[in-house]
């Protein structure tokens, strides 16, 4: 995804492409790299380079021939590419961090949204910018959430990826094993709930950067947990009072890529869709459409990918008047 939702629109614009993948995560831009070759794309269109984000990264956002920089990652990562760019006035796309929100209404089926909205969180291993780690349900409904959201957690079985019904897999690296660990520390340090999961290694794993699909009860929207983004499977559940108490919580947040809200009522749910400042929401546990735009608010970056706003990226406005 992230490679082909900039490369396919940028040379459909009639743009040459360098590409420098992860150095952490590679192997899939040497397939992608293969594929473009066999379909015979012409020299020089698609051009791969490697190396570390500080060597490689840098200078491609500095060098005065590239016209744009489009950018995944952490948003301590997009500041330094952003940086880098400014002194050549060239445009830069950011897709960065997310601590998305999962409003759930008092009226909704919670048998089924909590359990979704575990599930979601965990999916590709908790690494999803626009995974909705932070699940606001009613406190009347609280005990009933954390209830649902242990029993299927409980339920995920964490392994290495090629054995047969495993669903959650390791994180990428040590360091975010390490880092992740230490928000679960955090978490508990802060007096959170630990629902489900924890410290250490998954039972009947010795090795591996295998985490414990992690479930936060009772958590204030202060908390570490509930504002940094962890990048892992660890979800933070938080009790409001009112709808206005609920869209204040998901807005406070420094970032704004994705949000979620189900009600059983649909317009309640656009309503409260609406208030909040995120650039995509999902009503109902709607799933993503790459025809819609994608990309955030406030610090999880700028620029859309995905449809037609995604090519406009690669495209300059001209205007040229006839007398």
């Amino acid at each position: 995804n992230q490679i082909a939702c900039k490369v396919a629109p940028a040379i459909a614009a009639g743009c040459t492409v360098v590409l420098k993948p992860s150095e952490v995560a590679p192997l899939s831009a040497y397939l992608f790299a293969e594929i473009l070759a066999e379909a015979g794309v012409p020299k020089g269109v698609f051009n791969l380079v490697n190396g570390l984000g500080e060597d490689v990264g840098a200078r491609l956002s500095e060098h005065p021939d590239i016209a744009l920089i489009s950018f995944t990652g952490s948003t301590r990562a997009g500041i330094e590419v952003a940086k880098a760019a400014a002194p050549s006035v060239k445009r830069v796309t950011q897709e960065l961090g997310g601590k998305s929100a999962n409003i759930l209404l008092g009226d909704v089926d919670f048998e089924k949204m909590v359990k979704q909205g575990v599930n979601a969180c965990f999916f590709n291993s908790g690494q999803s910018c626009n995974a909705p780690t932070r699940m606001l349900v009613p406190n009347s409904k609280m005990d009933l959430a954390l209830t649902i959201a242990k029993q299927t957690a409980e339920k995920c079985t964490v392994g290495p990826a090629d054995q047969e019904g495993v669903s959650t897999g390791p994180v990428v690296s040590e360091i975010q094993y390490k880092r992740i660990q230490s928000l679960i520390q955090k978490g508990i340090d802060e007096g959170a709930t630990l629902v489900s999961g924890g410290l250490g290694l998954p039972q009947g794993l010795d090795k591996g950067y295998f985490v414990r699909p992690t479930v936060f009860g009772n958590v204030s929207n202060s908390m570490v947990i509930a504002q940094e983004e962890v990048f892992g499977p660890v979800i933070s559940i938080i009790g409001y009072d009112t709808e206005e108490e609920a869209i204040a919580i998901a807005n406070d947040s420094v970032y704004g890529l994705s949000a979620y809200v189900s009600s059983a009522k649909k317009d309640r749910a656009i309503g409260v869709a609406k208030e909040l400042k995120a650039g995509n929401v999902h009503i109902n546990g709607a799933t993503t459409n790459f025809m819609a735009p994608f990309g955030g608010y406030k610090m999880s970056g700028n620029g859309r990918e995905w449809g037609a706003y995604g090519l406009d990226e690669y495209l300059e406005v001209k205007a040229i008047i006839v007398e």
